[in-house]
């Protein structure tokens, strides 16, 4: 991959991730991991970016006149005209590969049921904020708006547990 590609890479990256979100700063586990991996990230690009040019070649010709032996030094020159060694490659395991879709999906599932309790959080909110109490709420509008809380009330008042919350 190009510098320029990379460079467009990253861009987009910080774009779409906001890494000043509370969600990442209201944990401290979660702050040190997205730290650790942001400086992972960051090190890597580095790597990358310092490895992607072929390496310079060898001056052997400032060894030879450098180093006492001689010999030692046209060894390994001829040594390294001649080694042409593989390119290492890395492949993800199907069982690793596995794994993260999985832990992809759960997390997914998460996300859905986070989004569902933020829906109902805020609905409840909106609830809360249009039924305030103030000096003129009555008992009966307390009772309208909230009926669970009138029938749990009644039902202590029938059954003469005047103190049941106190204790």
């Amino acid at each position: 991959m190009s510098f320029t590609a990379r460079t467009v890479v990253r861009r987009l990256a910080h774009r779409s991730v906001d890494w000043s979100s509370p969600h990442f700063k209201s944990n401290p586990e979660i702050s040190a991991a997205v730290s650790s991996f942001r400086a992972w990230a960051a090190s890597a690009e580095a790597m990358a970016e310092k490895y992607s040019a072929p390496p310079t070649p060898v001056d052997f010709a400032s060894a030879k006149s450098s180093v006492r032996d001689k010999a030692l030094v046209e060894a390994f020159e001829s040594f390294y005209a001649s080694a042409s060694p593989a390119a290492e490659v890395y492949e993800w395991s199907a069982d690793d590969k596995a794994d993260k879709a999985q832990q992809i999906e759960d997390a997914k599932g998460r996300l859905a049921f986070t989004l569902e309790m933020i829906e109902e959080t805020e609905a409840e909110l909106e609830f809360m904020k249009a039924n305030r109490t103030t000096r003129d709420t009555s008992v009966s509008d307390i009772k309208e708006a909230y009926p669970d809380i009138a029938e749990e009330t009644e039902k202590e008042i029938e059954e003469r547990k005047w103190f049941k919350d106190v204790m």
